[in-house]
């Protein structure tokens, strides 16, 4: 049977700049027999935003007015830049009493990042790194591996990510799954909305930065102590980072090798998270244990919101 849900859109970073695949997705929500709310949310622009900075802080801060009936979704529209210019402004007391330990799922990846981490830091609010109305929702083609994943993910309290990838560490750890958009990520360090997490499994991913780049910020994690505090890294897609003849071999491979050697950390790769079109959905601050050997790795979650 199928569960109609009440989605709502939000859109912290950048504006939709297609209505026709906003339409496209608003469309088959509707025709699946989903509420949405929060359309608006698709029609503002300002400069290279979804609106002013009040405006998208405030529609983030509406989740914390008692007043108003949660939706059981709240929809990221889509990435780019943004999230960081509000931070400052987002009700974090009122969003904690107001969702913390509620079944409601805020959804979002890339420079979403930055909400999802403030979130758990500043609130302890568990979010889900997954899928977006423009990218996924609105494709010509959605993917069903990522529609799939998205509603197993956010309908059951536990759940299991494997890949028969071969890894070249054995691993086996249990902590606060956490990550998301690397760039996002690092440039959060220092500041209030960095979760303080102990002994976590950090998940990355990345899109059009070089090995040197991503290294570059994975040695920030690394020089600024964030990584010696975790039990492992998993790298998700870093697609779109194209090499040259100047790298002389170093490539992706060669700064993974250069990551484990430096900082100490196991690194698990080949997790199927990023900017790609079939994308798991991986809920931000859940209980996670990790094994990884020759054979691939298995990744078991709980303990985070479900819907029910």
């Amino acid at each position: 049977m199928t569960v109609h849900r009440t989605i709502e859109l939000i859109a912290p970073s950048g504006y939709p700049n297609d209505p026709e695949v906003v339409h496209r997705a608003l469309q088959r929500f509707h025709a699946q027999g989903h509420r949405v709310l929060g359309v608006e949310a698709t029609q503002r622009c300002y400069q290279r935003f979804a609106g002013t900075d009040g405006e998208r802080a405030a529609e983030l801060n509406r989740l914390a007015d008692p007043a108003r009936k949660l939706p059981d979704i709240v929809l990221a529209v889509r990435g780019g830049y943004g999230a960081v210019r509000i931070l400052h402004g987002l009700d974090y007391d009122g969003l904690q009493r107001r969702l913390s330990g509620r079944p409601v799922a805020l959804v979002g990846h890339s420079d979403f990042t930055a909400i999802q981490l403030a979130l758990l830091a500043r609130a302890g609010v568990k979010t889900f790194a997954g899928p977006m109305l423009m990218s996924d929702f609105g494709a010509e083609d959605p993917s069903e591996f990522t529609m799939r994943h998205f509603w197993s993910a956010l309908t059951r309290p536990t759940m299991t990510v494997t890949s028969n990838a071969p890894q070249a560490q054995a691993v086996d750890v249990s902590g606060t799954l956490w990550g998301g958009n690397l760039a996002v990520l690092a440039s959060l360090i220092g500041t209030p909305y960095m979760p303080p997490v102990q002994g976590g499994i950090l998940f990355l991913e990345d899109i059009n930065e070089q090995p040197f780049r991503v290294e570059r910020m994975i040695y920030q994690l690394h020089l600024s102590g964030i990584l010696a505090r975790q039990q492992a890294l998993v790298l998700g897609d870093f697609s779109g980072g194209k090499s040259y003849e100047y790298d002389n071999g170093y490539d992706l491979h060669a700064m993974i090798e250069q990551v484990r050697s430096v900082t100490g950390v196991p690194v698990v790769t080949g997790l199927q998270f990023g900017h790609v079109p079939n994308m798991l959905t991986l809920p931000v601050g859940a209980d996670a244990h990790l094994v990884a050997n020759a054979h691939g790795f298995k990744l078991t979650l709980s303990g985070y919101p479900h819907l029910t």
